[in-house]
């Protein structure tokens, strides 16, 4: 096959490569090979600047900077160096969203990380998928939130150590409410935790300036003096002494607490000019939570003695709230307006989990994906809100009589550490290898990934490391969170093997992609078993053993021939394309016959020179059948080579070559 002068690439498209005739992907779709389009976006979505800076505060300020303070003074046993880490915790944060920038500005569809691993790691094929797809599912729970907002509602009772077996009935109850409430009235679950949301910034700011007012001396207990030498290592009263690992699971709480700073990303669809809103956006949000977090720190310490602050585990602002204004009624009311800001936030995260999980049945990811996918009774995602209901209750019920926060915190976020880094890399592997043609309007330079992916490193690795003393942690053994979250990412790789190798092998078929756009740009994927012809891989020695009435398929795509080299034919309802033609020995195309359903030739047609190279005028999509010609010619030569199609800023001059 004659090679071609390249022709430049358009904005909106790159060089696709083709990987043998037998791709799954429809490649014209595919983003792994296509990072950038020119979406038309509707009016209907209204995600403006101000709407996304609050759905990334919703997200962000959870029952984490209510909660965590304490295991995170606990393991490092210094004022200032929890204050420290709670500042690191938000330059980590800006660290992780530069990356997710320069991805979301070149991949502006919803998903989030599933794009970007997708976009990175192509091969093999779906692993990337199935491994995130394992921690979405079972680690998307609302374990945390829901034993929060027990512990909170036992305290505004009046009892001084809510936890036990107690706590976990609230927890499951109120995720219960949370599931029936999505499922049977999903408008007003909306509305209920979109007013909830309110509670949670309101009472993070309260919580802020009763802080300066204890610092200045309003407060009911002695003044703790947690800011002496607030910079000394202390090992004291349930506290400090904890050496690397301690600081793993601190700074892993401090993560747990600015999770859902990346929740734009996964409704990049829903914005309004997306590159715009995002970049502005996002900043914003983290920036402004950053400083609300640290000056509550900064209000924790001003009012709670160390010893009491390191014992209070998941109630530290109902402690807090006791301090300042004392053991009134009107004090003990304000630990429930904290249970109800984690009740909106077992809201939120109910109703996005459940989406995910109803998406990727939809794929056809799951085992019974019709079920999990269904819409009824209530035109809700019910099915998908028990399996979110199961994962949850399941995480709530089965560790141990004990404290169990630091537990479930510690799962939900440890595997993240690893999606993380592995995002990392691909973003330095596209940087830096050219052939991917990778352009975005924001660049993450390399420092801020080698910090941020050097973090997710520690967080990932260290904590299988024995802490110092006892090897136990709130009555675990250290290493049960990390080797869940492993284990469970493992588990999707084995998911993985049997959903697109074991399984298709002993059913005869094979797991394909269908990928689609609309009109404004929103992807829609589609997972199905094709039946497996081997005429694609049969020689001319096998061909009269093929029946050439039974087609090959690539997605919606028909490929009739009896062996290669020789003559083929393609059709595709969808692109209304009837083409024939005849490939040789050399790769070379020709006697091309190209006409729609009606047996028309199209006024844009595909056709080949004298030298062998494909031409096609008009619908850009046409590159998706230019992509099987130039495979099957492939299949005749009987060498794997690469197919580059070159779109041309010219829509009237679009050029195939081989490489």
């Amino acid at each position: 096959m004659a090679d071609t002068k390249k022709v430049p690439a358009s904005d909106g498209f790159r060089a696709q490569p083709y990987d043998g005739f037998n791709s799954d992907e429809r490649p014209i779709d595919n983003e792994s090979t296509i990072d950038a389009q020119n979406f038309a976006y509707t009016e209907d979505r209204k995600i403006g600047v101000t709407g996304a800076v609050f759905l990334i505060l919703n997200k962000m300020i959870g029952t984490g900077i209510f909660s965590t303070p304490s295991g995170i003074f606990a393991a490092t046993g210094s004022v200032g160096v929890c204050l420290m880490l709670w500042i690191i915790g938000g330059f980590l944060t800006f660290c992780g969203l530069s990356v997710f920038l320069e991805f979301g500005l070149a991949i502006p569809r919803s998903g989030g990380e599933k794009n970007y691993l997708e976009r990175v790691y192509r091969h093999p094929k779906y692993l990337a998928t199935c491994v995130l797809a394992s921690q979405m599912i079972l680690l998307g729970f609302s374990s945390g939130n829901s034993l929060a907002f027990g512990r909170y509602i036992l305290y505004a009772s009046g009892r001084e150590t809510p936890d036990g077996w107690e706590a976990r009935g609230i927890a499951v109850a109120c995720v219960t409410f949370s599931v029936l409430l999505h499922s049977t009235l999903p408008k007003w679950g909306i509305r209920l935790f979109n007013v909830l949301g309110v509670f949670k910034v309101v009472i993070l700011l309260f919580i802020v300036f009763s802080g300066f007012a204890a610092l200045a001396g309003h407060r009911r207990v002695p003044n703790p003096h947690n800011f002496d030498n607030a910079f000394r290592i202390e090992d004291g009263d349930g506290y400090g002494g904890g050496g690397a690992y301690a600081y793993s699971n601190a700074l892993l709480n401090i993560i747990y607490s600015y999770k859902g700073w990346e929740n734009a990303n996964y409704v990049l669809g829903e914005l309004k000019n997306p590159r715009k809103t995002l970049a502005v956006a996002a900043p914003i949000a983290i920036g402004g939570v950053t400083i609300l977090y640290v000056l509550a720190n900064v209000a924790y310490f001003a009012a709670i003695p160390k010893s009491d602050l390191a014992k209070s585990e998941v109630i530290v602002a109902g402690l807090f709230f006791r301090n300042v204004f004392g053991e009134s009624a009107a004090a003990r009311s304000l630990p429930a307006f904290v249970a109800l800001s984690n009740l909106g936030n077992v809201l939120a995260v109910s109703f996005a989990h459940a989406r995910v999980n109803q998406e990727l049945a939809k794929e056809g990811m799951l085992p019974f994906s019709r079920f999990w996918a269904s819409n009824k009774p209530f035109n809700s995602p019910a099915a998908s809100l028990f399996l979110h209901w199961l994962v949850t209750v399941v995480v709530l019920l089965a560790p141990p009589a004990g404290p169990a926060y630091s537990f479930i915190v510690n799962l939900y976020t440890y595997p993240g550490a690893w999606i993380n880094g592995f995002v990392t890399i691909g973003l330095v592997y596209l940087q830096w290898n050219k052939s991917e043609n990778w352009t975005s309007p924001w660049h993450t330079y390399l420092p801020i990934s080698v910090i941020y992916l050097l973090a997710n490193i520690f967080l990932a690795f260290v904590p299988f490391i024995p802490p110092e003393g006892d090897w136990n942690a709130d009555g675990y053994p250290y290493y049960i969170f990390p080797v869940v979250g492993v284990g469970v990412l493992i588990l999707g790789g084995v998911y993985w093997a049997f959903w697109t190798k074991i399984l298709p092998r002993i059913g005869g078929y094979k797991v394909v992609a269908d990928r689609t756009f609309d009109a404004a740009g929103v992807e829609t994927v589609r997972y199905r078993k094709v039946p497996v012809h081997h005429a694609s891989r049969m020689s001319s020695k096998a061909s009269s053993s093929f029946d050439p009435s039974s087609p090959c398929y690539i997605n919606d795509i028909k490929i009739y021939h009896n062996g290669l080299p020789g003559p083929f034919r393609i059709e595709s309802d969808n692109l209304d394309v009837r083409l024939k033609a005849t490939v040789d020995s050399n790769g070379k195309i020709s006697n091309t016959d190209y006409r729609n359903r009606k047996g028309e030739h199209p006024k844009d047609p595909i056709f080949v020179d004298r030298r062998g190279n494909l031409y096609f005028t008009g619908d850009v999509r046409l590159a998706q059948v230019v992509i099987v010609i130039m495979g099957l010619a492939c299949e005749a030569v009987g060498v794997p080579e690469r197919v580059s199609i070159m779109v041309s800023p010219d829509i009237g001059d679009q050029r195939a070559s081989t490489r």
